[in-house]
């Protein structure tokens, strides 16, 4: 009989929602087969089975939450009887956690942390430790690679990552407070007359908690300015028809990305994110520009990589492939990764100008404004009919200052001014 427990894939994920099961009791199952539909703060996935059998035990039901490691199926392989209750908390189950996550087309493998491996070997490869452990170390700035574990197999348990920060259960120090708990321990608001309350979603309270931390942790600043982007407007018009032919539908946005990867060639320090414990830099080689995309559930964030080597309309169609995914909820979680920039269209609603918030740990964020027309005084003091962009660059004041910030806007608004330069780079 197996134990399925909700994988601990190393992506940040520590639970998710069921949405739907896609098996019941008594259904046979083959390896990769899937099990149910999880929502999680990042993408809603088919959970597949690790192995063939036939479903003993439902332990969830729809719409309950589930942790990493949990767990939530029994699947009768024929190869021994039901398990017994766990004994113990459920924070420190010493057991394996198995299974992997599917999304999309990929599979992400699962962590690895059999309990037949030894500490010596476990050490070479994943660190054996439970998910609350592994949560406290990230809480407590504690690399759990380094500590050695007192649990079963060498598991690294709560108490010696309380160890290793030289944090004890009974230090006259309490823990430095983290976002969550903080939200945890803050009072409801009193009920009131003729009021309605939504729970937040799982990825809308991702979103309220990155935000939250976004103006805790960085001071903003920010520069704006507004681009004539009338020649942009021509050229989009006139190629619009070359690329429709090929399928893709061309907006401003791969013009604007293109503009803001040439700008950061120039001005590497708003591709970077400061390390606060080290009081350091650090300054992103590669160019992953993410973008911030409306979905029913919240905004999320896909990136395209390296995008400063992609050209004008291969990265409208690969934009357009992550738009659609993200508002499905199917992109992979490696799509939502390792973004160095971001660009949020808000003029996509209407919306003229705003103030973008940072996507932590990235150092800049651009906020892009609706197109309109509007009358511009020329050189000679003539009058014309242009068509104008409102761009706002937020940006880490902590390493970033507005002469540099406003140096790079300037850039940007240089390319976007001239199409042809962004086509011939």
């Amino acid at each position: 009989m197996l134990e399925f427990r909700f994988a601990d894939i190393g992506e940040g994920i520590h639970e998710g929602v069921i949405l739907k099961w896609l098996v019941e009791v008594g259904q046979e199952v083959k390896e990769g087969d899937s099990l149910f539909l999880v929502e999680t703060d990042k993408v809603n996935a088919e959970i597949p089975s690790p192995a063939s059998g036939k479903i003993a035990a439902l332990l969830a039901q729809e719409g309950d939450t589930i942790h990493v490691g949990q767990v939530v199926v029994h699947i009768d392989t024929g190869e021994g009887a039901a398990p017994e209750a766990a004994q113990g908390s459920d924070e420190e189950d010493a057991g394996a956690v198995v299974g992997a996550l599917e999304s999309s087309a990929r599979v992400l493998a699962p962590s690895g942390e059999a309990a037949s491996k030894g500490p010596e070997q476990a050490r070479k490869g994943k660190v054996l430790a439970t998910p609350v452990a592994r949560k406290l170390a990230r809480d407590l700035g504690v690399d759990i690679a380094t500590v050695e574990g007192t649990g079963p197999q060498g598991r690294v348990m709560k108490e010696d990552i309380r160890r290793a920060a030289q944090i004890g259960p009974t230090a006259a120090t309490p823990e430095a407070p983290t976002a969550s708990s903080v939200a945890a321990q803050a009072a409801p608001l009193p009920a009131g007359p003729n009021e309605e309350r939504i729970p937040l979603t799982a990825l809308g309270r991702t979103i309220a908690r990155n935000m939250a931390q976004s103006k805790r942790e960085i001071p903003h600043a920010a520069v704006m300015d507004d681009v004539d982007v009338t020649d942009l407007v021509v050229f989009r018009s006139e190629v619009k028809e070359l690329a429709e032919a090929q399928g893709i539908k061309l907006t401003y946005l791969p013009f604007i990305i293109k503009a803001v990867t040439l700008a950061l060639q120039e001005y590497p320090k708003l591709n970077a994110s400061f390390d606060e414990a080290a009081q350091e830099i650090v300054i992103k080689h590669d160019l992953n520009i993410g973008i911030a995309v409306d979905t029913p559930d919240g905004l999320l964030v896909p990136v395209i990589k390296h995008a400063d080597k992609i050209g004008i309309l291969p990265m409208a169609k690969r934009m357009s492939e992550l738009i659609e995914a993200t508002r499905s909820r199917t992109v992979a979680l490696e799509d939502l990764q390792q973004g160095t920039f971001t660009v949020t269209n808000y003029g996509a609603v209407g919306v003229g100008s705003g103030i973008p918030v940072i996507r932590p740990p990235e150092a800049a964020i651009l906020g892009v404004g609706a197109i309109r027309k509007q009358p511009v005084v020329g050189e000679d003091d003539s009058i014309a009919i242009r068509h104008i962009m409102p761009l706002t660059v937020s940006f880490d004041h902590r390493f970033v200052d507005g002469a540099t910030a406003g140096r790079f806007l300037a850039r940007v608004k240089e390319y976007l001014h001239d199409p042809m330069r962004l086509t011939l780079s």
